[in-house]
């Protein structure tokens, strides 16, 4: 097999994707090398394991201090980049990448909820930028992905065709589908990157079987498989017409050394492969290469590294000889295939800054002038911001400073001397915060967020440390035990970081704890649920099941109505009638709802404005009411002409209530002492009583002068009489519960209360409890207690029954209305409207 024997490189795209430099080479080797050893990759299968690197070419590289590394594709394209069916993918391919945990995907929908799109993130890709940095191998820049990309796409990728553009030729593997097609292009594309500029692929060292040959165990060492099956491989992609292999023949006729040409490497740098020659005759394959030119052996600072011309800094000139082991050479053994090997860091210039790599900020506790930036050959930048977190290396064009999500000016570095330096609104900034907050709640309610923490600025962290300390607080509100909300927050956050993928798929950290993370939502109109969980309770919400067991019912009854009016519709007919219908339903609930909420709204602006009302309506009667009260309180005293008393002064209406008690003390020793048909017996009770209380009256005010010294009521007459009225208020009311118990005991003794008592005796006496021993000791005490509650019963409703009488009889002589007992006046009082105080505390 032979290629162009033109002596020149290949034009177009696929010779400018596989003419890659040595460091480039080298670089993508050891990346996806890197990327095949990670644990959560290494022991998949080969269709899992080239989907990880094809993801990992499509992954975009961060730029500043976003981290965004996700890309976007759907099951069937990746399915064409691997060379396999879509459901092969869904089934195999992803499921195995997702329970690794290489992989973590995000199904993406469009605003009707249909799956339009799948986000994924290489993890080891997302740990090699949060723990390594750009020194870590798997650490490509964007140019170095968009070669790596290029470079799959000319060996395997699916081509494309789009409208009004050119399109994408397939590439050298695309028709190569189904079984063992990941192999084949996993080892073709590990085989390419371990080529030289020459074409010839360079082959493991030691002794290797004869059967398979040096070829197929470098292949295997490549792949991690056994040499028989990598000798399979080779044999398709020999096949395939991207592999050659060839044997040098030696002077005895006996197979020489083999060797394996990657033919689109040698198509793409014009290489020819030269016929079998003898090696004692023989001559070098290629023409001898040039002692300025550069390859493999050039110096790693020397043109043809990355900087070189060309595409991606294409090793060496064309027609260069390839300088191969001579035949006679003994092999040696190389390094063990199982370690990444280490490339050097590319440096621009020389420059001794370079070795920090991709930060500009200088080490700890070095001089303040070392993190200095070279802007340019002779000009010195200004000290980076220590609030960078990616600057210029030295040498470098020195980039902007991150942009502050809260103002969105270009952030301010802290001047010498450690003070913050003003921003352009006069806001100094603030500082950024490693670790979470010093109170002891948010530090339990914020540790499953502490990555997403450490992401934002200091602005941002001020902001979600009092969102979080507000709902740490609504969450000790409506629980039993309010000490367990900062963990019942921190149960939230890792459940909602949990549906979203973890903190690796959140691009925007304060967005997403703002409006995600840390906010409750309600699933149904309980205030209490979150997510269709009970807060308070931790079970699964009431109110949601019912939610769902309604749409569930909505749903089978116009699956019933469908199949009752359009009978034999297959399904995907039946699915799409079924879905219109319930979207039709959705929307008039949705109707409904907007109609319920401007009821409720005008409902509860008419309830405003009743409340308004009443307010003013308040104010008025309390107004009102203040009037009359001044008014009341400017009339004089009806008994004594007492100015500004509000019509009774407080010594008259001491005498007052003293007058009154000693009618009711006369009243009630009347009940029980005299002929209540005999008026005249009943004035000479009431006199009796009198006179009795009026020297208890004349006795208690000599006490109290005795007590009081002798100038002292003097000086404020009112206050004299006052205090006299008060002591003679307090004698009567003292003495009327004695009148009140003597007429008691004097009516329990009368013939009504007897017989009460007897009855009640004997009725006690004939329970069934104690019909057995009627004159027993436990029924005798029974029956002597319920006689003597019956007894005072029966005292109590005579004398009050006796006293009614009176007051009847009073009224009668005055020509007054008898004041009417409480259970006749409380009806009338129910009915009558509240006062202003009333109301008021009321409608609040």
């Amino acid at each position: 097999m032979s290629v162009p024997a033109s002596g020149q490189p290949s034009d177009g795209g696929l010779g400018d994707a596989l003419r890659l430099g040595r460091g480039m080479r080298l670089r993508l080797l050891a990346a996806v090398r890197a990327l095949l050893a990670d644990p959560s990759v290494a022991g998949l299968k080969d269709a899992p394991k080239l989907a990880t690197v094809v993801l990992y070419a499509k992954s975009r590289a961060p730029k500043g201090e976003k981290t965004d590394l996700q890309t976007s594709t759907w099951g069937a394209e990746l399915g064409r980049w691997l060379g396999v069916k879509e459901s092969t993918v869904h089934h195999k391919v992803l499921p195995a990448l997702r329970g690794s945990g290489a992989v973590r995907t995000r199904v993406v929908t469009d605003a009707k909820g249909h799956p339009t799109g799948l986000d994924c993130l290489v993890m080891p890709l997302w740990h090699a930028r949060k723990s390594g940095g750009a020194g870590h191998a798997l650490a490509l820049s964007k140019a170095e992905l968009a070669v790596l990309l290029r470079l799959i796409e000319a060996l395997f990728g699916p081509g494309w065709a789009p409208k009004d553009k050119e399109p994408t030729p397939p590439g050298l593997l695309a028709g190569r589908r189904g079984r063992g097609a990941a192999t084949d292009r996993l080892g073709l594309l590990l085989m390419v990157l371990s080529t030289r500029a020459s074409g010839w692929l360079q082959l493991c060292g030691g002794s290797v079987k004869a059967k398979e040959g040096r070829g197929a165990a470098t292949l295997a060492r490549l792949l991690g498989c056994s040499p028989s099956g990598a000798r399979k491989v080779l044999a398709r992609l020999t096949e395939a017409g991207v592999v050659a292999r060839q044997r040098k023949a030696t002077g005895t006729r006996m197979n020489g050394r083999g060797r394996v040409m990657m033919l689109p490497v040698a198509r793409a740098y014009g290489r020819t492969l030269a016929p079998v020659e003898a090696a004692q005759g023989a001559k070098a394959v290629f023409s001898q290469r040039p002692a300025g030119a550069v390859g493999d052996q050039a110096p790693t600072g020397a043109a043809g590294a990355l900087g070189t011309p060309g595409v991606c800094g294409a090793e060496g000139p064309v027609g260069v000889a390839d300088q191969e082991r001579p035949g006679g050479a003994e092999l040696h053994a190389d390094h063990a295939s199982v370690a990444n090997p280490v490339v050097p860091v590319q440096l621009s210039g020389g420059f001794s800054g370079e070795g920090r790599g991709g930060e500009g900020r200088r080490p700890e506790r070095v001089c303040v002038r070392e993190d200095q930036a070279v802007g340019g050959e002779t000009t010195v930048a200004e000290s980076a911001p220590p609030v960078a977190e990616v600057g210029p290396l030295r040498g470098e064009k020195p980039t902007d400073s991150p942009v502050d999500e809260q103002s969105g000016k270009r952030a301010a570095g802290r001047e010498a001397g450690g003070r913050p330096r003003a921003l352009v609104g006069g806001k100094a900034q603030q500082r950024r915060r490693v670790s979470l907050p010093d109170d002891l709640g948010l530090r339990v309610a914020l540790r499953p967020v502490a990555g997403l923490w450490e992401r934002l600025s200091g602005w941002q962290q001020d902001r979600i440390e009092a969102a979080a300390k507000a709902q740490v607080k609504r969450l000790a509100g409506m629980l039993v035990r309010p000490e367990t909300a900062p963990q019942l927050l921190a149960d939230r956050l890792t459940d909602r970081l949990a549906e979203t993928g973890g903190e690796a798929l959140v691009t925007g950290p304060f967005g997403w704890l703002t409006h995600r993370g840390l906010v409750q939502r309600p699933a149904c109109s309980d205030w209490r649920c979150d997510d269709g969980i009970r807060l308070d309770t931790g079970s699964d919400c009431g109110a949601c099941g019912n939610v769902i067991h309604l749409r569930r019912a909505r749903r089978a009854k116009v699956a019933a109505e469908i199949d009752r009016e359009l009978p034999g519709l297959g399904d995907d007919e039946r699915r799409q009638v079924l879905e219109e219908r319930l979207r039709a339903q959705a929307a008039i609930e949705a109707e409904d709802l907007v109609r319920r909420r401007e009821q409720a709204a005008a409902e509860e602006a008419r309830r405003d404005a009743a409340r308004a009302a009443a307010r003013e309506r308040d104010q008025r009667e309390r107004q009102a009411a203040a009037a009359d009260a001044e008014l009341r309180q400017a009339l004089p005293c009806e008994d004594c002409g007492q100015d500004r008393s509000a019509g009774l002064c407080e010594a008259c209406g001491y005498r007052r209530r003293t007058e009154a008690l000693t009618v009711e003390a006369g009243m009630v020793v009347a009940t029980c002492s005299a002929d209540l048909d005999d008026q005249g017996d009943v004035a000479a009770v009431a006199a009796r009583v009198r006179a009795a209380l009026v020297a208890d009256i004349e006795r208690a005010r000599h006490e109290f002068l005795e007590l009081v010294e002798p100038g002292e009521l003097a000086e404020d007459p009112a206050l004299a009489a006052s205090a006299t009225a008060f002591a003679a208020l307090q004698a009567v009311q003292q003495a009327l519960p004695e009148y009140r118990s003597s007429a008691l005991n004097r009516l329990g003794r009368t013939e009504e209360a007897e017989a009460e008592a007897r009855r009640a005796y004997a009725t006690e006496q004939n329970r069934r409890w104690h019909k057995h021993n009627p004159n027993g000791a436990d029924a005798i005490a029974a029956a002597t207690k319920a006689a003597d509650a019956a007894r005072e019963r029966t005292a109590q409703y005579l004398l009050a029954e006796r006293l009614e009488q009176l007051h009847m009889q009073a009224a009668a002589r005055t020509g007054t209305t008898a004041t009417a007992s409480w259970s006749d006046r409380l009806p009338d009082l129910a009915m009558r409207p509240l006062d202003g105080d009333t109301a008021g505390a009321v409608l609040v």
